[in-house]
């Protein structure tokens, strides 16, 4: 009697094809994350003397998804081998359009986008690798050229999927298909015209080197730290640690400061003393904070200048600059307090005292 009830027919397929479908998609379903990483940790030994500093867990985590994608597909495709349509609907072969040929040419082309997704993970976990390896070395130009190259060898990797796509599984004719988008070509490269500047503008940001990632950089009224540099815009930590992404176009076609290749650090300010402070004492203060700022160890010999100034309405005025030797930004925050904590004392020990600015006073009308 079961094998009687096994053999009975529907929509073209024995109850017996639909417990193996149901089983087969079952079976899968529970070793699909058992199979994903299986095949992620061969794909980790075969890459594994490529490979040093980075483990098999970063991998893992990303092959997770597209690889349990794979799996799951190639589950699918066991699972409807076992069913036929049926002959009712009377579905056209799978060499003509129809039914059939389109389930099938949707699996290929998930399959193909599947394995593309596998092989760009691939290239993101080299990515990890060798950004590891640059962060040992000294250099800032190869912490730009790793996500350069990275960027470079998924794009080529999409292309060649998508001409794989249209060559073997639609069987267009390729070499006709790039000779036909002369006039295609050209209207899309108008439209998209400011991508392009942009793809030239990293070309050019790549080759000129004006600034690596690590770099403090202001263009325009942007002004931070670079993170990354991409092929459409180079993303930027600024001081209130948010994150702005700036095409690149603007980072060539605008005057670009780098901070980091700065060697010194200029600090100029005015010191605005009363009219009270005897001319004596006005010297004694100049003398005084430039015998300090000059023979200080961090600050450049012979750039010093303390001189006075001018006169305000309240107020005679010392100027004072010099450039600390250092362009970190806690160095030169540490080296200027330390300076004004001085100026102060000389300005004390001399009998003087600092102008207070003068507040404008409003008449109002009286009473009547």
């Amino acid at each position: 009697m079961l094998d009687d009830f096994l053999k009975i027919t529907f929509l073209g397929n024995t109850i017996e094809d639909y417990c193996w479908f149901t089983g087969i998609i079952i079976t899968g379903l529970i070793f699909q994350r058992l199979l994903s990483k299986l095949l992620t940790l061969f794909v980790f030994k075969f890459l594994q003397k490529y490979i040093t500093g980075v483990g098999y867990d970063r991998l893992l985590a990303l092959l997770k998804k597209p690889m349990g994608i794979f799996i799951m597909l190639i589950i699918l495709y066991l699972a409807f081998n076992r069913l036929q349509f049926p002959e009712e609907w009377e579905c056209m072969p799978i060499e003509r359009f129809g039914l059939r040929m389109l389930f099938y040419r949707t699996f290929q082309v998930l399959i193909v986008g599947s394995i593309t997704w596998i092989l760009l993970r691939v290239v993101d976990f080299f990515g990890i690798v060798f950004m590891h390896r640059v962060s040992l070395t000294t250099s800032k130009t190869d912490d730009h050229l790793v996500p350069f190259i990275k960027e470079t060898v998924k794009v080529v990797i999409c292309i060649f999927s998508v001409f794989f796509i249209l060559g073997a599984i639609f069987e267009l004719n390729i070499a006709s298909l790039i000779a036909g988008l002369g006039i295609g070509g050209l209207a899309v490269a108008l439209a998209a015209k400011e991508s392009l500047e942009n793809l030239l503008g990293s070309f050019t940001i790549f080759l000129d080197k004006p600034f690596v990632i690590g770099d403090l950089i202001k263009v325009g009224n942007v002004e931070g730290k670079v993170e990354n540099i991409g092929f459409r815009s180079t993303r930027i930590r600024t001081a209130e640690k948010s994150f702005v992404t700036v095409p690149n176009k603007k980072l060539i076609d605008n005057e670009l400061d780098n901070f980091s290749l700065r060697t010194q650090r200029r600090v100029t300010f005015t010191i605005g003393l009363t009219y009270e402070t005897k001319t004596e004492q006005i010297k004694n203060i100049v003398t005084g904070i430039y015998n300090y700022i000059e023979n200080h160890p961090q600050i450049t010999k012979g750039e010093t200048h303390v001189r006075m100034y001018g006169f305000d309405l309240n107020s005679v005025n010392i100027m004072v600059l010099y450039f600390i030797e250092s362009v970190d930004y806690d160095v030169y925050l540490n080296i200027r307090e330390e300076i004004n904590y001085k100026i102060m004392e000389v300005i004390e020990k001399n009998g003087s005292s600092f102008a207070h600015p003068i507040t404008p006073v409003l008449s109002g009308s009286g009473q009547k």
